[in-house]
């Protein structure tokens, strides 16, 4: 059984070991624009900040990993259209012919959604729920965020939405390949929106605005996706009814 799975297993080495160097490149190209990104990332916020827009740091060295962070996460948003195209190259040879001609479609109809959660979070989500917690307190509490923690807080969130987003591109390929029909997505309905929600709460800080800005686009996205199943696999659809 080793020996026909070690030809795969090369395979999917081959592919992690490329997209790992490719991140690693991409990485140390970012490094040198951090405090470019950081300034990306602070934007959102910037309105919305007390002390005059800056954090704070406790540690010496928080601000260098802070910047390690944020060059790692915009070289991982460079670095996903490669991911894919090694995820589909790997998958490739167990799929039909007519699957396969889908390569730059899926990379790219990816490639988008994970932008447009990642946009979605950055512009709607990030302010509203950054106002939100920074205020919950109101005038009791001073607010003196941490640098290093809003940005984990931020990275969780913009790959949560990115990930998130990913679910009508996964539902066209699983329909195509007749993995999935619109009646049985449909049927689940129900158990999707317990699990959404609790995938909204893993993700998200521990405060319900968080969690329904998330869970509320993912449960519009599941609907889409049940459209899209029964537009690609309408045949396997009518059969199950």
């Amino acid at each position: 059984m080793f020996e026909e799975l070690k030809p795969h297993l090369i395979e999917l080495r081959k592919r992690i070991i490329f997209s790992v160097a490719f991140l690693v490149v991409m990485f140390f190209v970012c490094f040198n624009f951090h405090e470019q990104i950081f300034a990306l990332v602070m934007r959102p916020i910037n309105g919305i900040m007390p002390n005059e827009g800056k954090m704070i740091f406790t540690h010496p060295a928080e601000s260098f990993f802070v910047a390690i962070k944020v060059a790692f996460f915009a070289a991982f948003v460079i670095s996903i259209p490669v991911i894919l195209y090694e995820i589909w190259a790997f998958v490739a040879p167990g799929l039909y012919e007519n699957e396969k001609k889908y390569v730059v479609p899926f990379v790219v109809a990816a490639s988008f959604m994970f932008l447009l959660g990642a946009a979605f979070c950055y512009f709607l989500v990030v302010p509203i729920a950054f106002n939100f917690l920074l205020n919950f307190g109101g005038q009791d509490l001073v607010a003196m965020p941490k640098i290093s923690e809003f940005i984990g807080f931020f990275i969780k969130l913009i790959i949560a939405f990115g990930i998130s987003f990913e679910l009508p591109v996964v539902t066209f390929f699983l329909a195509l390949m007749g993995i999935v029909t619109a009646k049985g997505m449909a049927g689940f309905f129900r158990y999707a929106i317990v699990g959404i929600f609790v995938f909204a709460a893993i993700m998200t800080p521990p405060d319900i605005l968080s969690q329904i800005l998330l869970a509320v686009p993912l449960i519009l996205l599941y609907g889409l996706s049940i459209i899209i199943a029964r537009i690609v696999n309408p045949e396997k659809s009518d059969e199950s009814k």
